[in-house]
This record gives C-alpha cells, structure tokens and sequence, in this order.
C-alpha cells in the first residue's frame, strides 16, 4: 500500500509541475519572471508550487 500511495502522489506532483510550467511559459510575464517561476518551482518542488498558486502571475 505504502508503494501505491507514494507512486499515485509523486504522478499528482508531475501533472501538477508540468500544469505549473505551461501556465507560466504561457503567461504575459516578463522573460525574466518566467525564469524565476520555473526555477523556483523546479529547485522547490512543493513550496515551490505553493508559491506559485497563491503569488504567481496570472
């Protein structure tokens, strides 16, 4: 069970890195501002996302 329950969390983090990074890619934002997004959610992976969520551009 242990195994089952990691593997389906880490799938749900990907799918949710990669939404993240279209997101921003496809953002209004500064060049600048999509590298710092992408690195942060990238080198932070939870926090990063978090942050992402609640402060990110729009």
């Amino acid at each position: 069970m242990q195994i089952e329950v990691t593997g389906i969390l880490g799938l749900i983090h990907l799918i949710l890195t990669i939404y993240a990074i279209v997101r921003i890619v496809g953002s209004s934002a500064g060049t600048g501002s999509k590298v710092l997004w992408i690195a942060l959610v990238l080198l932070l992976p939870v926090v990063g996302l978090i942050l992402w969520f609640l402060f990110g551009p729009s």
